[in-house]
């Protein structure tokens, strides 16, 4: 069978598809704000530009020396255990499920601006249906579509969406900047000097920042599918993102500020921008903001089903979700991860209702917290992957102050809204059932048998079935074998893997594979592994060695000969000195 090349995503592209979901901010982040800072927002906007600024270095340097799709997910795997990287997984789902429906949803609300007949609603088998539902169902099933297609293709229809929004924001820019200058600074003025609603001014600027962080939200997508971007793009995307919401978020704010009264914000709020064109420009701005706001939003429909994707196979890989999801199209696209995520926002879209501020709270409390594991990941690879190579490092200072920001917003956003983190909590424990019974199949698999066999006398055929069943389940899980290549560690360090593999992975068998190039004697360490295989009775350990130099040829090798794939085979970190890069590796996965 003919392998599929996939084409690398170039700077544009890469940008285009993470920067609609960050640059589509511009269109409500703005107004949120005022709502609680007022005459201050652009200051807030401004502080979370430089929190922005923070999770460059972050990402960059976790990136940098895991350039593996994942985000937070791919940093924790390798930097502490499976359980806590499936928790930053899973609100990185949840967030990117919310952010589907919500900008969905949004998109049809600003169509409606447009075509007002998107508001009525419909009776089918006597249930009233909103066409706004409709059509937001449309939108998903659309980018669904794009997606299964292929993420190249998906690419052009966000580069040509990403470069019609910034062309119609900066135009809107320059026609506020116009409208300033021909009637002054009137109503800045007033607007500078009213009290401030929310006590005092500290208070504002907080309470401000933390629902402007809603602003940078899509900023963690370029991580979730950095194996398709070309190499050396993914700090590029970062810088682009910065650069784009440090300057239109702040200056947008600014510009609100110095033409609308701030009594009018609020009537205004779901569609402010296309208030303030119409004021600095005419009916016609207003009309072209709203069809770019349906344009943009649907380009962050389209980040989200992007990012899922890279994301989803990166778990499926590592046996977090069931192999049904591994199946691929000609095209090389996960299809049934894409079609399993449209379900489940079909699904959200319908058991909420619609309601976006319910959606809203598991979207903004998700990705705090995924922002904020991925700064602790930060730290756990300054402090547990020291030798391996970065091309740029964040100091630990900065990390420490980014993740207390964070948590600043996270606990900012629950006192504005305590109900939408109860909202958050409603999904989040669900999800975390399911990648619990993912992680723990084998021990109840255990624990099914052992409840059946206790009733086998009078369910004794169906027992019998069942048990036959569940065995062989069990043992298709726990015959998968896994990989440790070593460079004759000692036997601390392999006690060390072998605490790892039994705590994180399901398995009865582990290969301790020495690549010995110089031909120097393994006694000792054959000696230790003994040890240690009486000490592990439930893991079988077998000791290779093998001559040649370690490498992704001989990674090659190996997993094809022993049909193992390579995430399921273990390294320790490699100093400055290696040959080569992790991601030249295939997805060997760092323990040590």
């Amino acid at each position: 069978m003919k392998e599929v090349v996939h084409k690398k995503l170039n700077e544009l592209q890469a940008t285009a598809i993470c920067g609609n979901d960050i640059s589509s901010s511009c269109l409500y982040v703005s107004a949120l704000t005022i709502m609680y800072a007022g005459q201050y927002a652009w200051i807030s906007l401004l502080f979370v530009a430089v929190v922005l600024f923070l999770f460059r270095k972050i990402y960059g340097e976790v990136v940098g020396a895991l350039p593996l799709n994942g985000g937070a997910y791919n940093v924790l795997l390798n930097t502490s255990s499976k359980r806590l990287a499936s928790i930053a997984a899973t609100l990185t789902v949840l967030s990117y499920m919310a952010t589907a429906v919500i900008s969905a949803s949004e998109g049809v609300h600003y169509l409606s601006n447009i075509i007002p007949q998107i508001h009525h609603s419909f009776s089918l088998f006597y249930i009233d249906i909103s066409f706004i539902t409709v059509a937001t169902v449309v939108i998903l099933l659309i980018f669904t579509t794009l997606a299964i297609i292929g993420i190249g293709e998906s690419a052009i229809v966000a580069v040509v969406i990403f470069i019609t929004h910034l062309s119609t924001l900066t135009l809107l820019v320059l026609a506020s900047v116009w409208f300033i200058f021909m009637n002054g600074f009137d109503v800045f003025s007033v607007n500078w000097s009213l009290p401030i609603t929310s006590g005092t001014i500290v208070n504002a600027l907080f309470l401000g920042f933390s629902a402007a962080m809603l602003g940078i939200s899509g900023f963690e997508s370029s991580a979730n599918f950095v194996e398709e971007q070309e190499i050396g793009v993914f700090p590029k995307t970062l810088r682009n993102m910065w650069a784009i919401v440090s300057f239109f978020n702040p200056i947008i704010a600014l510009l609100l500020i110095c033409i609308i009264p701030l009594a009018e914000v609020g009537e205004h709020q779901e569609s402010l921008l296309a208030f303030l064109g119409k004021k600095t420009g005419g009916s016609w701005l207003a009309y072209l903001i709203s069809i770019d706001a349906v344009l943009v939003l649907c380009g962050a429909v389209l980040t989200s089903f992007v990012g899922v994707s890279g994301l989803l196979n990166r778990m499926t890989l590592d046996r977090i979700l069931p192999n049904y999801f591994l199946k691929q199209n000609k095209r090389g696209s996960n299809y049934r991860i894409i079609i399993s995520f449209l379900v489940l926002c079909v699904s959200v879209l319908f058991v909420t209702k619609g309601d976006i501020i319910a959606l809203a709270g598991v979207y903004t409390f998700s990705f705090l917290a995924v922002m904020g594991l991925f700064g602790i990941g930060n730290l756990l690879l300054k402090f547990k992957r020291k030798k391996l190579p970065r091309p740029e490092k964040a100091r630990g200072i900065s990390v420490i102050i980014a993740v207390a920001l964070i948590v600043t917003a996270f606990i900012g956003n629950m006192k504005l809204n305590l109900t939408s983190f109860y909202t958050f909590l409603q999904y989040l424990v669900p999800a975390f059932g399911f990648v619990a019974i993912m992680l723990n199949r084998s021990l109840l698999i255990r624990l099914l048998i052992e409840a059946l066999e206790y009733f086998y006398t009078p369910l004794r055929k169906i027992v019998i079935f069942s048990n036959r069943y569940l065995l062989k389940m069990n043992l298709k899980i726990n015959s998968q074998e896994f990989v440790f290549f070593t460079k004759g560690d000692d036997v601390a360090i392999i006690n060390k893997v072998m605490q790892y593999v039994q705590n994180n992975e399901t398995t009865k068998k582990l290969k301790i594979v020495n690549i010995n190039k110089d031909h120097y004697d393994n006694e000792l360490l054959i000696k230790d592994l003994k040890v240690l295989d009486r000490a592990y009775p439930e893991i079988d350990i077998e000791f290779i060695e093998l001559e040649g130099v370690f490498g992704p040829d001989i990674i090659d090798e190996l997993s094809t000969k022993w049909n193992i794939p390579k995430n399921f085979m273990f390294i320790g970190s490699p100093g400055d000195r290696f040959s080569y890069r992790v991601s030249e590796l295939g997805g060997v996965r760092l323990i040590m």
